[in-house]
This record gives C-alpha cells, sequence and structure tokens, in this order.
C-alpha cells in the first residue's frame, strides 16, 4: 500500500530529481550498471560526461569485454580508483559468457559478477530491472537515519537494525518501491545532505525526528579520507602520466618516478605506489624497468 509517507517522497522527486543521462528514456540495464559502478565514491557531476563517452565507445558488455585494458583505463580517465574499470570491464566478459549479454535480473547472480556489492546489485535489480530491492547507499541511510531513528548521521557500516527499518518502509509493491528508492536518495543528495541540510526545503521535514529534537550533531564526526600526499595521490599521479603515453610507447622507471620523487618527504613513496599498481594489474612492466598500461 502506498501511504502518504512514500507518495510525498515520489511527488517531491518528480519535480525536482536532477536530469542524469543514465535516467533517461532508453538507457539499458547495462548502462545502469555502469553508472552504479562509476558513481562509486565520485561526484556525479564528474560522472555524467565520463559515462556518456563511455556508452558511446562501449554500448553493449560485449563491447567493453573485446575492448583492450589499456583502453579501458584511458577512457576512465581520472574518475579515481581506477581499479573499478578492470573490475568492470571483467564484469561485461562474465555478463557475455555467463549470461549471453544479458544483466541479471536478481541480486544474487548480479553478486556474482566482479565488482559488484550488495549496493549495486540491489541498485541493478531496482533502477534498471524495476525490481524491488532494498537499495541504501550512504544518502537513503542518512535521510532513513533523520526521519525514522533521529540519528544525524548513520553508523559507519551498516547495520542488521539499520536494515531492518529500512525494509519496514520499503514499499511492497515494485514500482512503488522503485520511486521509494529513487526519491530517498536524490532527497540525500540534494538537500539532506551530511553537512548542510537544507530542512525547509525538505519534503519530510515536518516528520524527521532529527530536526524535532533539535538537529543534534553527530556523536563523532566522520573521518574523511586523506588524499593530499598520500600513496594514493601518488598512484593517481603515475596512472595520469601513463595515460598520456601513446600505445607501444613506455617510460622508464626513473623517467616514471622522478617527478615524484622529487621534493617527496616520504623516498619511497612513489615506488610503493608502482608496486603496488604492478600488483593490482592497473600497470604493465613490458621490459624490465620499462612501464605502461597493461595491454
Amino acid at each position: 500500500m502506498l501511504t502518504d509517507l512514500h507518495a510525498t517522497v515520489a511527488d517531491w522527486y518528480a519535480a525536482h530529481a536532477r536530469d542524469l543521462p543514465w535516467r533517461r528514456p532508453g538507457t539499458t540495464p547495462w548502462g545502469v550498471l555502469v553508472s552504479e559502478v562509476m558513481s562509486q565514491q565520485t561526484p556525479v557531476a564528474r560522472v555524467a560526461p565520463a559515462w556518456e563517452a563511455w556508452m558511446a565507445r562501449w554500448p553493449e558488455p560485449a563491447d567493453l569485454a573485446a575492448a583492450a585494458p589499456a583502453d579501458v583505463l584511458r577512457a576512465w580517465d581520472r574518475l579515481g580508483y581506477p581499479r573499478r574499470a578492470l573490475r568492470l570491464r571483467e564484469c561485461a566478459e562474465q555478463v557475455v559468457t555467463r549470461f549471453c549479454g544479458v544483466v541479471p535480473q536478481t541480486e544474487e547472480e548480479l553478486l556474482s559478477l566482479p565488482g559488484v556489492g550488495g549496493y549495486t546489485a540491489a541498485a541493478v535489480v531496482s533502477f534498471a530491472h524495476g525490481g524491488r530491492a532494498l537499495v541504501l547507499d550512504t544518502n537513503v541511510r542518512r535521510v532513513l537515519g533523520r526521519v525514522a531513528a533521529g540519528r544525524a548521521l548513520p553508523p559507519p557500516g551498516l547495520t542488521a537494525a539499520e536494515r531492518a527499518g529500512a525494509a519496514e518502509l520499503l514499499p511492497a509493491e515494485a514500482a512503488a518501491s522503485v520511486r521509494w528508492n529513487e526519491g530517498v536518495m536524490e532527497l540525500g543528495a540534494l538537500v539532506c545532505t551530511a553537512r548542510s541540510p537544507r530542512c525547509p526545503a525538505c519534503p519530510l521535514a515536518d516528520r524527521c525526528r532529527w530536526r524535532r529534537a533539535g538537529a543534534p550533531p553527530a556523536a563523532r564526526a566522520p573521518r574523511r579520507q586523506a588524499w593530499h600526499g598520500t600513496d594514493r595521490q601518488a598512484r593517481g599521479r603515475v596512472m595520469a602520466r601513463l595515460r598520456e603515453l601513446p600505445d607501444g610507447v613506455t617510460l622508464d622507471t626513473e623517467e616514471l618516478l622522478l617527478p615524484l620523487r622529487e621534493g617527496a618527504e616520504d623516498a619511497a613513496q612513489a615506488d610503493r605506489a608502482l608496486a603496488s599498481l604492478l600488483a593490482d594489474g592497473l600497470v604493465a612492466e613490458p621490459s624490465p624497468g620499462c612501464w605502461a598500461l597493461p595491454g
């Protein structure tokens, strides 16, 4: 049964949803899956143009499965966490070989694919196939935590009680559950944000337990992952240099890493970054001491 709560969120979403390319009519389940993988820990503003270029180049799983890893990594560009790009290519291969090129419709089958976790599987079932699934990303958890539980921020990890509470609010009818998932997620992204929630603009403000309690701050501020000066930043700089190389061209170790070593407080950071990229399959060493993207 569609309650007033569900209708309120659905009406708000219909009026305020962003025009994202993967939400447009005609987007395939594969396009939805690609958008979900790209959007992990990456702002939507950066994802949208990358997604459009990616789908124009590799519109079907078979297209990506046939692509060279180096081309995939170049196309991923600066979306971050480039291992996701190779996992997405591995995912495409398995969709082709195990599911005849058709993105599966069940969470169990989706979870068997490389790079697909619980959130992504549920999101694809809901947003790509119109099925009933409990979609719980950070935005959804924050909205439900504030409205239903009166918490400023959700726990660091999803708890059984949190999942059970969210499941109770999920509409029983599939189409209504999709609208609910879409609406709550968008509400968290645009209005019920972590740092500066716009409570006066929220359609659920009058029933929000957190707001009625005076919007108390979180017991502890969430830890933000550092970036500047980290090994992860060094990895990104190595990848950026290699993406600029034409096919068949390599850089020797000194030429590749010298800009990272100069002035570095940690002299071994560049070497660690390169070694970890090699271990992750993100770079290749075609000949000793010469480096390129994997072929």
